[in-house]
């Protein structure tokens, strides 16, 4: 088996945690109960058992999600333990603390310093919560016959997450180093924000990010609002039509470990094909067809429409434009009706095309994945039932444009020191900003030298 343990740390991640249980429950006939659906093959009885990826079978032919929730509030949490799909979870998989993080990293990260006698109880926390939290992901990494990697949400721009997500990443890697970690993480958006020192969180998580993960795919807000606005008319998109979007990327991404298909990916092969230096790791994605239910039958949705569709800008679920850089690398994933010659030909047709330009030192630039089960989608959802998706993972050097944004509102505030003294308070050190600003700086360095061409390469190496 090729098991995958999922991590959803604070609020965004259990949320967007919420919204791909709920699709993997549907893909493989699960019950909220936990139990198969009747009629359903699957399961503790023999039959397929591709599921087991993500679920645990027990001896009463129960399916449990090997996965873990973790927050320093318990509210968001609570929902899950009185939802729809409370008796689905193991009640030990789902962590929560008394006291929220605040917007504030040093209290996600650094909960575990003892400070004052007078704030002992309130760090006991975040140090508590960790080691609760690694010795659950513990059990469950024994439980599996060939742990492939972890999947860790979380979002940046918050407390628990970008601060108690590092610290978690910090020791994951320690414990774990061989395996593959890969993030997906909701980056702040360029003009929608829900936290004002939102950029100092996420300079300080990415400096972890950097180090810690092997993959990160950035989702962004505001990105995801422009599509639900523009291709499936919700006036006013909700968390959960967001999150139902996302699902669907990450349940395509994992579906050849789940499914029978033609070109299998493994978790492994994305770091493989997607990373041509440690450092740059950060991925763009993008699904199509996103499509309501009314526009459904008008559409051809042709193998070649589709592909065609994940590399519009406007597709994009982060804030940037690709059109202003260029692909290092693409990882296509179809799945549903689709046959290798449609998908050769229309990787053939959009490497004929202008939009698309890859870097001249990496000439094939596509791994394609064809996987036979088609996308299911949530009964009462926003998203139609089709018969053939793809989801794109790219790196591209326009995910410089992200970053550029994120230090400049950093820079803003800290010239000010605005707002430090609260990381300051939590036992945090000044040094540390601007060590992680260095950091990022060096990063946006780095996409700079990617970007550049041969010629400049072929000068360089002349001096050496």
């Amino acid at each position: 088996m090729r098991e995958i343990v999922s991590i959803h740390i604070g609020q965004a991640g259990i949320q967007v945690g919420n919204s791909c249980w709920e699709l993997f429950c549907l893909e493989h006939g699960i019950q909220p109960d936990g139990f198969m659906a009747s009629g359903n093959s699957q399961g503790t009885g023999g039959g397929d058992d591709s599921f087991n990826t993500f679920f645990s079978g027990t001896s009463s032919g129960k399916n449990v999600p090997r996965a873990v929730f973790v927050d320093l509030e318990p509210t968001v949490i609570d929902e899950i333990r009185s939802g729809t799909y409370k008796q689905l979870f193991h009640p030990e998989q789902l962590i929560s603390g008394k006291e929220d993080a605040a917007n504030n990293f040093a209290r996600g990260h650094y909960t575990d310093k003892q400070l004052t006698s007078l704030k002992t109880n309130l760090c006991a926390v975040g140090k508590e919560i960790v080691d609760v939290c690694l010795d659950k992901v513990r059990k469950l990494a024994d439980n599996c016959t060939g742990l492939q990697g972890f999947m860790v949400f979380n979002a940046v721009g918050g407390g628990t997450g970008s601060g108690l997500g590092s610290l978690l990443m910090e020791r994951l890697s320690i414990e774990y180093g061989k395996k593959s970690k890969l993030g997906f993480s909701i980056f702040p958006s360029p003009q929608v924000s829900t936290a004002v020192v939102e950029p100092y969180n996420s300079v300080l998580s990415t400096h972890s990010l950097l180090e810690h993960t092997d993959v990160v795919a950035l989702l962004d807000n505001e990105a995801i609002y422009d599509i639900c606005r523009r291709a499936l008319d919700i006036e006013r998109p909700t968390y959960t039509n967001l999150n139902r979007l996302i699902s669907q990327i990450i349940s395509s991404l994992t579906s050849s470990l789940r499914f029978d298909g033609a070109i299998n990916i493994d978790i492994n092969e994305f770091q493989t094909n997607l990373v041509p230096y440690p450092r740059i790791h950060f991925m763009l994605s993008s699904y199509a067809p996103v499509i309501s239910s009314a526009k459904a039958y008008h559409e051809q949705n042709s193998v070649a429409e589709i592909t065609t569709a994940v590399f519009e800008p406007s597709n994009m679920m982060a804030k940037c434009d690709p059109r202003h850089g260029k692909y290092m690398a693409c990882c296509l994933m179809f799945r549903g009706d689709v046959v290798p010659k449609d998908v050769n030909n229309a990787v053939a047709s959009i490497k004929t095309k202008r939009t698309v330009q890859f870097v001249d030192w990496c000439p094939t630039g596509f791994k394609c994945g064809i996987n036979y089960q088609p996308p299911t989608v949530v009964p009462g959802g926003d998203l139609a039932k089709i018969q053939r998706a793809v989801c794109m993972i790219s790196n591209s050097t326009a995910m410089v444009e992200v970053f550029n944004r994120i230090d400049h509102k950093f820079d803003l505030m800290y010239a000010k020191r605005a707002f430090v003294h609260w990381y300051v308070g939590e036992g945090m050190e000044e040094g540390e900003f601007s060590e992680a600003r260095e950091d990022l700086a060096a990063l946006e360095k780095d996409y700079e030298e990617v970007a550049g061409d041969g010629e400049e390469e072929e000068e360089g190496e002349e001096e050496y």
